[in-house]
C-alpha cells in the first residue's frame, strides 16, 4: 500500500462551490480505475473554521502501477492544468483497517502528522504506533483508518475516515514512544472513489 496526497491552497475569497461542483461531476471517474484502493475527495474551508481554503484528495494504492498510471495520465494532468503542478506526497503503508463504521458513507476525514523522534530505534515508534491503530481503528464512527511512514523525513501519517463529524483531538495528546501531540488536519468528503479498498487490509502490511 502506498498513501498519496496534493493539497492545493486556494485564495482566502475562492468559491469552493467550484471544487464541489468539480468533484460532483468528475469524482466517478476514477470508480474503478486499476490500482485504486481508495481516493478520498477532501475539501476544507475557511468558512467552517480553517486556516485555509484547500482541495486535498487523498490516496491509498494497492498496486504502485496504479499511482504511475494516474500521476502520468489524464486524470492528474487536469489537475495540473487548472491548478499548476502541485506537489505531490506519498508515504509507505504500514497498515489499514476498516472500522465499526465500515458500512457508512463517509463524511469528514482527518490526517495526522508526527515527526518520529530521535534516539528512538525506528522500529519501536513503528510498533507503538501500530498498537495504537488497533485501538483506535476500533472507535465507534470510524469508517477506515491507515498509517503510512516517510522514511525520508522520518514522518508517521495517520488517515481516518469518519460517518460522521471527526472528534476533536485533545490539545495536550501525546503520541506513542514520547512523540510530542501530532498536528491533526480536519476535511470533509465529498465523494469517495474506493475499487480496491478490500485489497487494501486488514492489519499490518508486511
Amino acid at each position: 500500500m502506498h498513501a498519496m496526497q496534493y493539497d492545493i491552497t486556494l485564495p482566502a475569497d475562492y468559491d469552493m462551490r467550484i471544487i464541489r461542483d468539480r468533484v460532483a461531476s468528475r469524482g466517478h471517474l476514477l470508480d474503478a480505475f486499476p490500482g485504486l484502493g481508495l481516493k478520498a475527495y477532501l475539501i476544507r474551508e475557511r468558512a467552517d473554521g480553517s486556516p485555509v481554503n484547500q482541495y486535498a484528495p487523498f490516496y491509498l494504492w494497492t498496486d504502485p502501477a496504479g499511482m504511475s498510471a494516474f500521476l502520468w495520465g489524464p486524470g492528474f494532468q487536469g489537475i495540473v492544468d487548472d491548478f499548476g503542478r502541485p506537489v505531490v506526497r506519498h508515504w509507505t503503508g504500514l497498515a489499514y483497517d476498516e472500522g465499526p463504521a465500515s458500512a457508512a458513507p463517509p463524511r469528514t476525514a482527518t490526517r495526522r502528522r508526527r515527526r518520529m523522534p530521535d534516539g528512538v530505534p525506528p522500529a519501536d515508534t513503528v510498533a507503538a504506533e501500530l498498537a495504537l491503530h488497533e485501538h483506535e481503528s476500533a472507535a465507534d464512527g470510524v469508517v477506515a483508518r491507515a498509517v503510512a511512514v516517510d522514511p525520508r523525513h522520518w514522518e508517521l501519517l495517520t488517515f481516518t475516515l469518519w460517518a460522521a463529524d471527526a472528534p476533536d483531538l485533545p490539545a495536550d495528546a501525546a503520541g506513542p514512544a514520547g512523540q510530542a501531540a501530532p498536528d491533526t488536519d480536519r476535511f470533509q468528503v465529498l465523494h469517495l472513489s474506493a475499487p480496491g479498498r478490500s485489497g487494501l487490509g486488514p492489519g499490518r502490511l508486511w
